[in-house]
């Protein structure tokens, strides 16, 4: 029961982080009456017909903002991860001892590959 009831908070935490606008847009719908009356900046001038619009815009620009700001945060932590925490230098020397292995041939294999696989030729159409 626990664990139904975790799975379930985070899939609606997820949903809900992702869904904002939606939200935004929910709460505008609900409130509408109100914003227009006592937060739109054009309540004093009726024939522009803004009915809290310009309220929910304001909303909008702020969860865009705050959601690429949240966007930047993460690829920062994202980069400060991937960055050693102390500079190390690494010298790597060349081997000294070359060591050559013999080629040796390779039982029941056929070397008939050359008459099968062969590039293809070029086709001139005439006119």
């Amino acid at each position: 029961m626990l664990n139904r009831f975790i799975a379930i908070s985070l899939l609606v935490a997820l949903i809900g982080s992702n869904c904002s606008r939606f939200f935004i847009y929910a709460g505008f719908e609900l409130n509408q009456k109100y914003i227009s009356e006592k937060l739109c900046e054009n309540r004093d001038r009726p024939w522009m017909h803004c009915n809290g619009k310009c309220f929910l815009m304001k909303k909008l620009k702020l969860a865009e903002e705050k959601e690429k700001k949240q966007e930047r945060e993460n690829q920062r932590s994202h980069h400060m991860e991937a960055l050693p925490v102390a500079a190390a230098s690494f010298a790597f020397k060349k081997s000294t001892i070359k060591v050559i292995y013999p080629q040796r041939p390779v039982l029941n294999t056929v070397h008939r590959t050359f008459t099968i696989f062969q590039p293809p030729k070029a086709f001139i159409l005439q006119a």
